[in-house]
């Protein structure tokens, strides 16, 4: 199957024409459901895949954008002789790398701070660090090392000096969740996957016992039709139950949830090039204090909730947040700095199939019901590659299928990788782009930034808000090339804005409206659906509620 137009409008003709079935229908989105599509590609099946909303609209938007083995998981492992953890620490560190290296643009290691307050406390981080180390191998980042508490601050000049003792600096990676979940689909559809945005399933079909399709709808209009396909993926996240009623009314639940809030401060919270793990909060958990898109973002919280489209940072979640900062902090940190917050769901998942299913696991599990319907559930980000893999081997033998080799995702450079130049922010400095501006496109786009550029010199060259460096020109590009179907696809996902700065982006909203409305042709009821639906999705990661109006239907 031939690659199609990465619009919108072209996938969904695409899916709605008569063809075979595909090999592998996947159902969500998000990191998961496009890594499993980008790894059965990878084999040279066919793939099409279904999300209700937007790409990484839910948890794979709202991570703490690290890429990280997760030194809280080595600390269980330490103190409970789990080897399973262990194995998941040792796999993610691994995976660590490959991520940093298929995704050059979009990954980069970033030195962390743990700061010590306590002599006692520093063998038992030094230890633990570098048994960290140890794990990754030769695809460690860096070595850990203990700093007294000069270095310490230099490092992390907000850090509170009173009784610091020194710290432990270990390395992770970080990267920009949404759009490395965007870049597995653009890879996957560029190799023949057809990607369908704001398309909801409703129904799904079985034909002697199995599973052979679902009825899928746009969320625009134009009616249901159904897709047919040798196996049926539940790639869904926090919606993986959901689905698997529609295949067994009676399927008993795998999954529940736990909020995780995230805030965003400004810059001068953190420095630029380094973040902060506070070790221990008051009930056991870990936060971190990270440099992000020009920002401050400082979380999370592990708290259950229920699960809902656009869930919220609660005050009491953002004052617990707060609470810690300050007690790390010399610089005062109060509840009006905080510019935009959000919460994710994190999946802890059981095995129905397993004896004690009262065990929840932040590992992956790989189900098939009875009418073979393959969920994947449970895991993190930085295990997105592991997950898709074990879930397109399970599929291959559920459905009998026959890929034409193993999964090569492996080494497989994500779009806008092949051709990404180190040097390239340079260059776009030389065309007459701001350095905030090359940076960022640079970093955000990777070997596609001149077309970008391109359309930027076109007359798309203005940014959407002061003193943040997103272009009008990523509305155009996001609208021709990135899929994009909505005013809130563009500000809280294919750029951060709506993240970062709640009342900026509703500033922004009016233009990328009017930009996208005039690309996308869209008719008046379309208009006035997209502004109202923005506004709602911004409310949504608004921490200063009531602050800024959301335009209206005339703006």
């Amino acid at each position: 199957m031939n690659a199609v137009p990465l619009r919108r409008e072209a996938m969904l003709e695409a899916l709605r024409a008569d063809h075979e079935p595909f090999d592998l229908l996947v159902i969500g989105g998000g990191a998961s459901g496009t890594g499993v599509a980008l790894d059965a590609v990878s084999r040279g099946l066919s793939v099409a895949l279904i999300e209700r909303f937007d790409l990484a609209s839910g948890t794979s938007s709202r991570s703490t954008k690290l890429i990280h083995g997760g030194v809280r998981y080595l600390e269980k492992a330490v103190k409970h002789f789990d080897r399973s953890q262990f194995a998941l620490v040792r796999d993610a560190l691994r995976e660590r790398a490959v991520l940093i290296r298929n995704a050059p643009h979009l990954c980069h290691p970033l030195p962390l701070v743990t700061p010590l307050y306590n002599w006692l406390e520093v063998p038992y981080f030094m230890t633990g660090l570098k048994l960290y180390d140890a794990l990754a191998g030769r695809e460690n980042l860096a070595k850990s090392r203990f700093v007294d508490a000069r270095e310490a601050k230099r490092r992390f000049p907000q850090l509170r000096e009173e009784g610091l003792r020194g710290g432990v600096v270990y390395y992770d990676g970080q990267f920009d969740d949404a759009r490395m979940n965007l870049a597995l689909a653009i890879s996957a559809a560029e190799r023949g996957a057809i990607i369908a945005t704001h398309t909801n399933v409703t129904a799904l079909h079985e034909e002697g016992g199995r599973l052979v399709g679902a009825t899928v709808e746009d969320t625009f209009g134009g009616g249901p039709f159904e897709v047919r396909a040798r196996v049926v993926v539940n790639a869904a996240g926090p919606y993986v139950d959901e689905v698997r009623t529609l295949a067994d009314a009676g399927a008993r639940p795998m999954l529940s949830a736990s909020s995780g809030v995230h805030i965003v401060l400004d810059a001068r919270f953190s420095p630029p090039d380094t973040g902060l793990l506070i070790p221990q909060t008051e009930d056991g958990r870990v936060l971190f204090l990270l440099p992000w898109q020009g920002s401050t973002l400082v979380g999370t919280t592990d708290v259950p909730a229920a699960v809902t489209p656009d869930p919220r940072a609660t005050e009491d979640e953002i004052e617990y947040v707060l609470r810690h900062v300050r007690q790390y902090f010399s610089t005062p940190v109060e509840r009006s700095d905080v510019k935009a917050s959000w919460s994710g769901l994190r999946p802890l998942v059981s095995d129905p199939d397993a004896s004690d299913t009262a065990k929840l696991s932040r590992d992956h599990v790989v189900h098939v019901d009875d009418v073979g319907l393959v969920t994947i559930a449970g895991g993190k980000w930085t295990t997105y590659r592991v997950m898709a893999a074990d879930t397109v081997d399970v599929a291959v033998a559920t459905g009998a299928l026959s890929p034409t080799g193993p999964s090569a995702t492996r080494d497989l450079r994500l779009a806008g990788a092949s051709g990404f130049d180190p040097t390239a922010a340079g260059a776009l400095q030389e065309r007459g782009f701001d350095a905030d501006v090359a940076s960022h496109l640079h970093l955000s786009y990777g070997d596609r930034v001149w077309t970008v550029a391109a359309i930027a010199e076109s007359g798309f060259g203005e940014r959407l808000a002061p003193h943040y460096p997103y272009l009008e020109a990523e509305v155009v590009f996001g609208a021709r090339e990135e899929l994009v179907a909505t005013s809130a696809d563009v500000l809280l996902r294919r750029t951060r804005l709506g993240t970062l700065d709640a009342a900026a982006a509703r500033a922004a909203l009016p233009r990328v409206h009017q930009l996208l409305a005039e690309e996308l042709e869209w008719a008046s009821p379309r208009r006035t659906r997209d502004l109202a639906d923005a506004g709602a999705a911004l409310d949504a990661a608004d921490a200063n509620p009531g602050s800024v109006r959301a335009p209206s239907a005339a703006a």
